[in-house]
């Protein structure tokens, strides 16, 4: 069972609280009526004025259709042009790596087209058509094939 350490923080909290909470009750049972109606109006003061976090459960989560990461709430404060603004760079990269990707076709077929064309232009032996170290010949001597 792997934990995160958000969850570790929040177990060490809890326990925390639940010995804080302990000791505070020990000590409070010793104390005069007014004292502890006091904490017990403060106490109860705090509760009421405690930030109450909005928390979205998986079932809602489910049930709007969203991802909790790709959603884009009115909360967010992004307006049409920052969403746009924010799909940008995404549609830039695919768009870069289909040019890329069509460049390397390109340069791929010409250099296939120079050996062709080399193998067509040239006189040679029919053995050197077999020999499996041909095409880096051609490669390495392309200048000397050509001016013939």
């Amino acid at each position: 069972m792997m934990n995160s350490p958000q969850k570790r923080a929040a177990v060490l909290q809890d326990r925390f609280a639940i010995k804080t909470v302990s000791y505070l009750s020990s000590g409070s049972a010793d104390l005069p009526y007014d004292i502890s109606e006091r904490l017990r109006a403060a106490r109860a003061q705090a509760i009421s004025q405690r930030k109450i976090t909005k928390t979205q459960t998986a079932s809602s989560v489910i049930s709007t259709g969203g991802s909790a990461a790709l959603t884009w709430d009115a909360d967010e404060g992004l307006s049409w042009w920052g969403r746009i603004g924010s799909v940008l760079p995404l549609i830039a990269l695919v768009v870069g790596l289909l040019a890329i990707n069509s460049l390397q076709n390109d340069n791929r077929a010409q250099e296939l087209a120079e050996v062709d064309s080399a193998l067509l232009t040239d006189e040679l032996p029919p053995a050197a058509f077999a020999d499996p170290g041909f095409v880096q010949f051609l490669k390495i001597n392309r200048q000397p094939l050509s001016a013939q």
